[in-house]
């Protein structure tokens, strides 16, 4: 039977939130964690230091998993965030993308050095070196095609749900730098990736993930968009001081819907070959490990090698000094788990 900590905090907080960066935070100088410090201490500390909720799965080699919940699921509620609550993971997402590309080279449907052009033809003038811009150079971050969040008209005050419209913002546009002689993180990368997919498969990529990935793992509570009916259940995320839950992001990359327990199972089956066997994990060419960030929710998931531990946090507040709050928080889980 799983450990379930729900932790209820029955006084409400209030929170000024500030701007943020998409798929970033900013990490603090490296704190003094205390090893002994308990689960329920950690979490209520990210509470009490402003953040509406959290959400956290540790999973430790030998220990049953532990879920553990800590605030509201909605501000001005009673109601306490549910172990199986849903949550936008955001970047996350590209974690799942990379698998599927890769099980696509794996079939011989696609090569990784493929370029851009070959699949996506039509913006072969768009974008500047299309024609030598290959399938692992987006996978990587390292196109040089511009991120469409960084360009002028584009807000993240806004909801993204066309994908054609999301993309025309890095139209056009001269390219960051030459194809393989950087790294620089772009949504694009993803969203054309998704474009891509759907060519080669002739059907939805999102129908593949299904059936590639969550199916698999028995990832009954994760969806590639976020729906109407998933409402009841998706916690209320702030930013700026306002509730972003119906704020929808359907852009490929960026778009998923999960629990913590999905994300954890997945973050397990990528890092020892369940979800990749030995063929494609030496094809993989992207990372074990992600973390996200849209308007009102930001998400951290990895595998700590050292003990065989998996640590993913959800935090249902952005902006202001919450990122600084869910590194360091995240720093204490990570802490904790290696001392259970």
């Amino acid at each position: 039977m799983r450990l379930l900590l729900c932790l209820l905090l029955w006084s409400m907080l209030t929170l000024g939130c500030g701007s943020g960066t998409a798929n970033q935070s900013t990490a603090p100088e490296s704190p003094v964690v205390d090893p002994t410090q308990s689960l329920s201490s950690i979490l209520n500390s990210a509470i009490a230091d402003g953040v509406d909720g959290i959400l956290v799965y540790v999973d430790k080699a030998g220990h049953e998993p532990i879920i553990a919940t800590a605030g509201h699921h909605e501000r001005g509620s009673q109601q306490s965030i549910a172990a199986d609550a849903l949550f936008k993971v955001a970047s996350i997402s590209k974690l799942f993308i990379a698998v599927a590309v890769t099980k696509l080279a794996h079939e011989n449907s696609l090569s990784l050095d493929d370029s851009l052009a070959l699949w996506l033809p039509e913006y072969t003038n768009a974008i500047q070196f299309s024609e030598s811009i290959t399938i692992r150079q987006m996978l990587q971050h390292r196109s040089g095609i511009p991120d469409f969040d960084s360009q002028p008209g584009f807000s993240w005050e806004n909801a993204h749900t066309d994908l054609d419209a999301t993309l025309a913002f890095a139209l056009h546009k001269p390219a960051d730098f030459s194809p393989n002689s950087r790294y620089e993180y772009s949504n694009t990368n993803y969203l054309l990736l998704g474009k891509l997919m759907d060519r080669v498969l002739g059907f939805s990529h999102q129908d593949y993930i299904q059936q590639r990935i969550l199916a698999p793992l028995q990832m009954h509570n994760t969806y590639l968009v976020h729906e109407s009916e998933l409402a009841d259940r998706l916690v209320s995320g702030y930013w700026l001081g306002i509730n972003r839950e119906n704020q929808d992001y359907r852009i490929p990359g960026g778009s998923m819907i999960s629990t913590v327990e999905d994300i954890g199972i997945f973050i397990r089956a990528l890092n020892n070959g369940t979800l990749l066997n030995n063929t494609e994990k030496s094809l993989y060419p992207y990372w074990f490990e992600h973390s996200g960030w849209l308007p009102g929710y930001q998400s951290n998931a990895a595998y700590q090698a050292a003990n065989n531990t998996v640590v993913v946090q959800f935090v249902s507040t952005t902006g202001g000094s919450s990122e600084t709050v869910a590194s360091r928080t995240y720093q204490s889980l990570v802490s904790y788990a290696a001392g259970l």
